[in-house]
Order: structure tokens, then sequence, then C-alpha cells
């Protein structure tokens, strides 16, 4: 069986290209009556997405964490007020607020059902390894990760009555990290559940896509600017016997240089959002980067560790 290995991918390679132009060819959905939850609404790909899908036509759920707050507020002026765009509070760290949540979809689902779970809210911050606490390993570990697996395992039933779609959002920092390596810890964790979940639902007709943007810092509020001296202030004092403040203040200058070129065009993600909710033939995953972040990827993935490791390296010490 396993000498046959290397024939069978090798038609499997040759065959799912002409497979995907096959389904493509087929019509896009029809999002009229249709429900799509969507978490992490008050600001960023979230908010924007909502927008989009409400504009579509889609029954829009939109959890918000503040759902009195300004981006709340905004969301529902921007799509006009009551009808199918709904803003819900969702703490996707309260299991409670995920039950009131799916109470509430079922309670106003339109004629054609549940058809979308998007896992979009998460947090992110700056600092080495030891300069955090593990409190804050454990609330990225919980809105990140166990977030987006708390909601998933709550709408599984819904999702796979409809035969619907989940959509996760991750990052091209699951394959490397330079100075987050919380979120990039997060993330590639998030992948996993993500093969996992994808494999088992295709029995079901569920399709699971991931969204892996590039740097896009400039178009959400999930990462602001760094401050120096609020990290040297939060260190403990054996972190501060290691490091100085010119070493910490060069680390945050760095981080905030890259988050500086980060697109201001946060619609581009959203089109790979969108793509996954209506597409025939969704991808499993969904890159929205530039040429310079995929080549680095690309790096990450195929060379030895010991190469990405110089190429990093190299990267910090500039």
């Amino acid at each position: 069986m396993w000498a046959a290995a290397p024939v069978l991918l090798l038609l499997l390679l040759l065959l799912l290209p002409l497979a995907r132009l096959c389904r493509r060819g087929a019509a896009r959905l029809e999002p009229a009556g249709r429900a799509v939850l969507i978490t992490g609404c008050d600001s960023g790909f979230g908010h924007l997405l909502a927008l989009r899908l409400h504009r579509l036509g889609f029954t829009v759920f939109a959890g918000c964490l503040c759902p009195g707050g300004d981006g709340a507020r905004r969301l529902q002026r921007e799509a006009g007020g009551a009808g199918r765009l709904r803003v819900l509070r969702l703490d996707v760290t309260r299991a409670r607020d995920v039950r009131a949540a799916k109470e509430l979809v079922l309670s106003h689902l339109p004629e054609r059902g549940f058809w979308g779970l998007v896992n979009n809210a998460g947090i992110s911050t700056f600092g080495e390894t030891g300069w955090l606490p593990m409190e804050t390993y454990e609330k990225f570990a919980d809105v990140n990760l166990l977030g987006s697996i708390r909601t998933t395992l709550a709408f599984l039933p819904l999702l796979r009555k409809y035969k619907g779609r989940i959509v996760f959002m991750s990052s091209i920092i699951a394959y490397f990290t330079l100075g987050n390596g919380i979120y990039s810890m997060t993330k590639a964790a998030i992948e996993k559940f993500c093969d996992a979940l994808r494999l088992e639902m295709k029995k079901f007709g569920v399709q699971v896509c991931i969204i892996q943007p590039g740097n896009y810092a400039r178009s959400t509020k999930i990462q602001p600017p760094v401050s120096a001296e609020e990290i040297w202030s939060e260190l403990s004092e054996e972190e501060k016997a290691v490091y100085n403040k010119e070493y910490v203040q060069e680390r945050a200058n760095f981080f905030n240089s890259i988050l500086s070129e980060g697109s201001t065009n946060g619609n581009e993600v959203v089109d790979a959002m969108v793509d996954a909710l209506t597409s025939p033939a969704p991808k499993a995953r969904y890159m929205v980067a530039k040429l310079k972040e995929k080549a680095l990827v690309f790096v990450c993935a195929l060379f030895p560790t010991v190469v990405m490791d110089s190429v990093l390296s190299y990267a910090l010490s500039k």
C-alpha cells in the first residue's frame, strides 16, 4: 500500500486543480435567508465583515465585546438600524455569553438556517518570553484559542445540520515570531485545531477555512504601538537584572516600525473571508499577505530551522 503512495499523491496533485476549476464554475451561494455569527465586531476585520455580509443579504449576528460602545453603535448606524444585522454582547471567554448568543441565533434563525461561524475575536501584545506574566499567557490562550474553540463547540450542531462553514482568523505569524511570541503561539495552536476539525467535518458537509493575514496592524486595533516605559515598569526585578532600558527601547522601536508598515486596506482580508463563506469551492487556507511576507513563510515552511533562525536573527539585529 505504502509503495503506491507517491503515485497516488502525484495523481491527487494533478486532479485537484481540475476539480477546483469545475467546482468554481458552479453558482456562488445565495446569501438571502442564511445566518452568520461573527465574533469581535467592535472594530477591525469583524466590523468590516459584518457590514459586507449585511450588504450581500446575509442575516448577521455581530458579536461585540462592548455592545454599547462606539464600535457597536457605529455598526448599527452603518447597517441602517435594526433588521438583518443584530449586535449582541459576546465575550468569547465567558461560556454564558456563548450560550446566550446561541439562544439568540436559534430564536431568530432565517428560513435557510445557520450558515456560518466566523471566529474573528483576538488580542495581541508585544514582549519577549520572560517579560510577560503567566496571567497574560492564560488570558491570550483563553481569548485567541479557547474562545474560538468555545464558540465552535457551541455551534457545531447547527453547522452540521445546515452543512455550513466555519472560518477562523489566524495569521502568518503562526509560522514565525518577531517579538510577539505569545500571539504566534495561539495562532499556531488554532491552526492545528482547524486541521483536525476540517478533516472531521468533511463527512458532515461542513467546510472549515483559515484566514492568514500578513501585517494589517494599521487596519485593526488589535495591536497599538508599544511603550518601552510601560514595558520596563512592568518587568520583574529578575528581568530588569538581565535587560536594560536601552535594550527594551530598541525592541519597542523595532516592533513599532513593523506596525507602521502595516497595510491600511483591511478589505483585502475581508474579501478572503467572504470567499470562504460564499465560494462553492472555498480554500482551506487564505494567505493575504505581501510578497516578502509570503517569502518568509515559504522559507520557514521548507527550509531547515537553522536557516529560518538565521533570517530572523538578522532581521532582529537590524
